[in-house]
């Protein structure tokens, strides 16, 4: 830092008169500085809002599904083996369900063969479809071939992949309905075939076409279990069940849509004196709860936080961030009006007060619980005051109106998009200001040290010939006494 001789000729205090001086010219950069910081918690506020007002908006969306309030529960007596679902469609009922047989696919294995032995050429058909009645002796009356691209494929074998495991790669190499598996011990090897699927149309027969060799004949599969050829065991069958003493039967674990709505899964067979699995379908009024329980928790931490941003303490003489802000004081005025007016025309309900959610004097809102099950007793009702939509915007149910609404501030020519624009452009010429502010004093206190030091210059020449004067006057005196 270089050293400052102002002063020196003069005897001033400069420093600390330029210090002052300066500090006199820059409280109005300092009263940008407040403004600035201001605006910035403006920002801040306004932006705490937003994130507020996006998950009002959320919660309120929930509200407008139909599901949330049409919706259905299904129990089971005993789910580890028939669980399932219901959908709004579905009618709240009651199904005993009896499991008597599960759903597999075919399994088909053939004889021993020696490890690494050649069985020769030709080609393989392996076609999709359904056995026909099974005989008392195990013999089946047909083979219905399925239909589509996938119904049946072929795998050639070659003289260079006619070994067990090349065949079986072969065979999932053509990617059809079949896997092939090699099981292997120490008497040989077994090639095991399986279906993908499962269900009575899973089953299938192996064809096989020799052209050399008489090995891939013990390959095939008609159905007949017979000497030489590979042998079932494991049959395609579907899952049987009785559903309210009723037979029904699906190719999968799955009855999809057994009743309108409704979809059970079943997980194994049931002893045949088994107590049959209660299925109880219901009204599902925890979801609704739920969706209203944290929507009013999300008003109420918006309402608050708008409060607080607004307030003033006359106690402590402090401002809310947002005190006197007409953006905010708007917002709050616009969501209790919404809050307060009706809700979807056509049910039982005409508002929140009605379905157990009241103001509090504060002007958060509260669930009155036992008003609320009462309510939800009539979901259709519930349902048309949460969520109707019609073409009549005035007729919209309550929670489509306030998602519209909350939609509207939060797009991108919105209230909180313009709020936000208008604070940033503030700041943008509140630093401009600054840097204005802040150039004017640096040239305020150039000019003062540039005077200063020319007075200094001055004083300095004066008092050196006030010096000189004076000595000359003292010598002089010398002399005539002499």
């Amino acid at each position: 830092m270089a050293i400052s001789s102002i002063g020196l000729g003069s005897g001033l205090e400069v420093e600390s008169i330029v210090s002052q001086l300066v500090a006199l010219e820059s409280k109005p950069i300092a009263s940008l500085q407040t403004k600035a910081a201001g605006i910035n918690t403006q920002i801040s506020a306004f932006s705490q809002l937003k994130s507020q007002i996006s998950n009002l908006q959320d919660q309120a969306a929930k509200l407008t599904q139909k599901s949330t309030w049409l919706g259905n529960t299904l129990t089971s007596s005993n789910a580890s083996t028939v669980s399932g679902t219901a959908s709004s469609k579905a009618v709240q009922a009651t199904y005993d369900v009896a499991v008597s047989q599960m759903a597999s696919g075919q399994t088909v294995g053939s004889g021993l063969v020696t490890a690494g032995a050649a069985l020769g050429e030709g080609k393989l058909t392996i076609s999709m479809g359904q056995w026909g009645t099974t005989t008392e002796q195990g013999v089946s009356s047909g083979f219905v071939p399925g239909t589509g691209a996938n119904a049946s494929f072929e795998v050639t074998i070659t003289a260079e992949e006619n070994s067990l495991s090349k065949i079986a790669a072969k065979i999932n190499a053509a990617k059809g309905d079949v896997t092939a598996t090699v099981l292997k011990d120490h008497t040989g090897e077994r090639l095991v075939l399986q279906s993908k699927t499962t269900g009575e149309p899973s089953a299938f027969q192996v064809q096989v076409e020799q052209t050399q060799g008489s090995g891939l004949q013990q390959l095939a599969y008609d159905g007949s279990n017979a000497a030489g050829t590979m042998s079932r065991s494991v049959k395609a069958q579907d899952t049987l069940a009785t559903i309210n003493g009723i037979q029904m039967a699906s190719h999968t674990s799955t009855f999809t849509e057994v009743a309108e709505g409704v979809t059970l899964t079943v997980s194994q067979k049931m002893a045949n004196d088994a107590v049959p699995v209660r299925i109880t379908i219901a009204n599902d009024t925890g979801t609704a709860k739920s969706a209203l329980k944290n929507f009013v928790e999300s008003y109420n931490a918006l309402t608050s936080a708008i409060s607080t941003m607004t307030a003033y303490d006359k106690d402590s003489k402090s401002a809310g961030s947002l005190q006197g802000d007409s953006t905010a004081v708007n917002l709050q005025s616009a969501l209790r009006r919404i809050l307060s007016g009706p809700g979807g025309s056509g049910g039982a309900f005409g508002s929140l007060s009605q379905v157990g959610v009241a103001f509090q004097k504060d002007g958060t809102l509260s669930i009155d619980d036992a008003k609320l099950d009462t309510a939800l007793k009539d979901n259709v009702s519930m349902s048309q005051f949460f969520a109707a939509d019609v073409d009549d915007a005035s007729q919209d149910g309550f929670a489509v109106r306030l998602k519209d609404f909350t939609a509207g501030l939060l797009a991108a020519d919105g209230t909180f998009a313009t709020k936000d624009a208008t604070l940033k452009a503030s700041i943008k010429r509140n630093t401009a200001d600054q840097e204005r502010q802040s150039a004017r004093v640096s040239a305020y206190e150039t000019r003062l040290r540039a005077q200063y030091t020319r007075l200094d210059t001055t004083m300095a020449s004066l008092s050196a010939l006030d010096t000189y004067i004076s000595q000359q006057v003292t010598a002089w005196n010398n002399q005539s006494k002499n």
